[in-house]
């Protein structure tokens, strides 16, 4: 299958660890041309609606929800609030198993939400499926 080119997955993750794991998978994997890391929730709302955003449009977010200065939770309705980045496919990929978690990502408009698997090769394999969905299988105008 033919990928587009200058595909973005923008990674909103706190955990260093876990963030090398998904950008080395999509490297190796070949999922991603460019693949941008911000650290906390107030980074990813200044790289959508900060002086220098606006211009940022990525084919997919992967967004943590446990993060420092602003939470998963407050990006998502950031996102889903913005007509410019309302219909941006944003999957939450997190490790919290709560009811309540998995409610509020779906009712403020997530498309996706994964609770991080444990293993490595598991978690590798996670962020593979879900890069490939989002960017090569699903069709979007």
């Amino acid at each position: 299958m033919k990928r587009e080119a200058g595909i973005d997955v923008l990674l909103v993750e706190d955990s260093e660890c876990d963030a090398e794991l998904a950008m080395r998978t999509l490297r190796r994997q070949q999922l991603a041309d460019r693949v941008v890391h911000v650290v906390d929730g107030q980074m990813a709302l200044d790289w959508f609606f900060g002086p220098s955003g606006g211009a940022h449009h990525p084919k997919l977010v992967l967004l943590d929800l446990k993060l420092p200065k602003a939470d998963g939770l407050e990006v998502l309705g950031a996102l889903r609030s913005h007509e410019s980045t309302r219909s941006l496919p944003v999957v939450v990929l997190t490790s919290s198993m709560e009811d309540r978690d998995l409610r509020n990502c779906y009712r403020l408009g997530a498309n996706s939400y994964v609770v991080k698997p444990t293993s490595f090769d598991d978690y590798c394999a996670a962020v593979a499926e879900l890069t490939r969905y989002w960017l090569l299988l699903n069709k979007k105008d």
